[in-house]
């Protein structure tokens, strides 16, 4: 299994519309190695949900249920999706404060690379965020 983290304004799509939908597909990836991430991610991986801009903080857990394929948003053969589906509520966010605080995700991709709106986790980095998130 394979550990990410997807960003999204809350304004665009929250956790709280994410949940009532119950199932998206992840568009909008305009960036090569986001796109890249994104064809890496399989089934059953764990997403940690990241409201950026506003709030700062990761706020739920999805899950990769239907792995990539042609964006339906655009003809352009170079973009993809993946299907995800809420997991799981972070009870306490996890703000990007705590995240820079933190001696353990001091290399998160989170930190070094702010702009990239889709990016891989090792699994102790995963662990760490959802533990100062309980």
């Amino acid at each position: 299994m394979n550990y990410w983290l997807v960003k999204s304004e809350p304004h665009k799509y929250s956790w709280e519309k994410f949940n009532d939908d119950g199932r998206t597909f992840w568009d909008g990836v305009r960036n090569y190695q986001a796109r890249n991430n994104l064809r890496e991610m399989k089934e059953g991986d764990l997403v940690l949900y990241y409201h950026s801009n506003e709030g700062k903080a990761v706020v739920g857990i999805a899950k990769v249920v239907k792995e990539f394929y042609q964006d339906p948003t655009t003809d352009d053969k170079n973009w993809v999706v993946v299907d995800l589906v809420p997991f799981e509520n972070i009870k306490n966010p996890v703000t990007l404060e705590i995240i820079k605080a933190d001696e353990q995700l001091k290399d998160v991709g989170l930190v070094r690379q702010g702009r990239l709106s889709v990016m891989g986790l090792k699994r102790e980095e995963f662990d760490r965020i959802v533990e100062l998130g309980s």
